[in-house]
């Protein structure tokens, strides 16, 4: 068992007893789901003196540099996505990379139930206003869709409103 994730990810009590029984023949274990906060600080696991276990010390993100580039990294996928739209490396919605709109162009960003038919509902209203959609990308999840659509046209809040109204619309934003 290799747990290189998260601490609470694995139950560490149940991993060891599985060990202590055979029932698993060693463990690789880097994040814990109490670490240390300091060198004075003791750490205690019940993996520890376990046979064929290898514990090592999740420090890798914990170095003044580390934290450093996680707070640049994170600010710069928050800019994307209000500039954008971009959710790349989201854990837990679609990803979708997306690239700055072109000039002359409007992006609509919209999230909703994933269930069929709704991109036709939603490329319909986009022809019943005249405008003609240059570009489209859908993420989805099990239960969520993000879509990315580049429109060549100004449509103002009446077309959000009226996505907005669809029955499997979550959140609708218009970016210019």
């Amino acid at each position: 068992m290799i747990n290189l994730s998260r601490g609470k990810v694995v139950d560490l009590e149940a991993l060891a007893q599985a060990i202590k029984s055979g029932h698993i023949s060693g463990a690789g274990i880097d994040v814990f789901p109490q670490e240390p906060e300091s060198n004075n600080d003791p750490f205690l696991t019940p993996m520890q003196n376990l046979p064929n276990v290898i514990l090592t010390p999740h420090i890798g993100g914990s170095t003044e540099e580390a934290q450093k580039n996680i707070g640049s990294e994170v600010a710069s996928k928050l800019l994307k996505f209000v500039n954008n739209g971009s959710t790349t490396f989201s854990v837990n919605f679609p990803n979708l990379e997306i690239t700055p709109l072109p000039s002359g162009q409007y992006r609509i960003l919209n999230v909703h139930k994933n269930q069929p038919g709704f991109l036709k509902d939603i490329n319909s209203m986009v022809s019943e206003i005249g405008a003609n959609i240059s570009s489209q990308h859908l993420g989805t999840s099990a239960e969520i869709g993000y879509l990315s659509m580049v429109i060549d046209k100004s449509v103002g809040n009446e077309l959000k409103e009226k996505i907005e109204k669809h029955p499997f619309s979550i959140k609708t934003r218009i970016l210019y």
